[in-house]
C-alpha cells in the first residue's frame, strides 16, 4: 500500500512539475521567442503611450468614432470582468436589453435590418471587433461629426476590413481601434489624403 501511495505521489508531483510548470515556461518562452508582438498582447502605442490592444475591445463613445458592440463584461468594456451576461434566449432581461438597444439603433440609424452583433453582446464581452455591415452602418455619423465626406470614412472601413482567416474560418470583421486611431491620424493630417 505505501508503495503504491509513494509512485503515485511520485508521479503526481513529477506530471506536476512537467506539464504545470515547465511545459507552460517552454510555450510562454516560444511564443516570446517566435511572436513577440502578439505574446506581449498585441499592444496598440501611439506617441510614447499605450492606447489599446488590437485583441481586446474597449467603449468609444463619441459621435466621431466606430463604436463596438455591446458588452456585458462588468459595467462594460470592464477587462477584469470578462464574460458573457449568461443570459438565455428566454430571459426578459435580455429580451428588454435587446429590445431598448434595437430601438435606440432604429432610431439613430433608420428602420431597417440591423446586423446581429449591432444589439448583441459577445461571449467575452471585450470583442475588439464588428462585422462590416455594422461598421458601414455608423459611416455618416461619423462623417457628420468629424466633418469628412462620408466616402472617405466608407474608404478607411473597407481598406481596414479583414477577411475570413485562411480563406474559410470566421466571418469578415473590422477592428474598431484600428479604425478608431486611423481616423484620428486622418484628422490630425497625417494620412496623407
Amino acid at each position: 500500500m505505501i508503495a503504491q501511495l509513494r509512485s503515485a505521489v511520485t508521479l503526481v508531483a513529477l506530471f506536476t512539475l512537467l506539464v504545470g510548470i515547465a511545459y507552460p515556461m517552454a510555450m510562454t518562452g516560444l511564443a516570446g521567442a517566435l511572436f513577440p508582438y502578439q505574446a506581449a498582447g498585441s499592444l496598440v502605442e501611439r506617441d510614447g503611450r499605450i492606447v489599446g490592444s488590437t485583441l481586446i475591445g474597449q467603449p468609444f463613445a463619441g459621435q466621431g468614432y466606430l463604436h463596438p458592440r455591446p458588452s456585458a463584461a462588468g459595467s462594460g468594456y470592464d477587462a477584469s470582468a470578462s464574460g458573457g451576461s449568461n443570459l438565455g434566449p428566454t430571459s426578459a432581461r435580455l429580451q428588454q436589453r435587446m429590445a431598448a438597444d434595437t430601438a435606440m439603433l432604429q432610431a439613430r440609424y433608420g428602420a431597417g435590418p440591423l446586423p446581429a452583433d449591432a444589439a448583441t453582446a459577445s461571449a467575452s464581452g471585450l470583442d475588439p471587433h464588428v462585422s462590416p455591415a455594422y461598421a458601414r452602418m455608423q459611416v455618416a455619423r461619423i462623417a457628420e461629426a468629424r466633418g469628412m465626406e462620408p466616402s472617405r470614412v466608407l474608404r478607411l472601413i473597407d481598406a481596414m476590413t479583414d477577411g475570413r482567416t485562411l480563406g474559410i474560418l470566421g466571418e469578415p470583421r473590422v477592428n474598431v481601434l484600428s479604425v478608431n486611431l486611423a481616423l484620428d491620424e486622418m484628422a490630425a493630417g497625417r494620412d496623407g489624403g
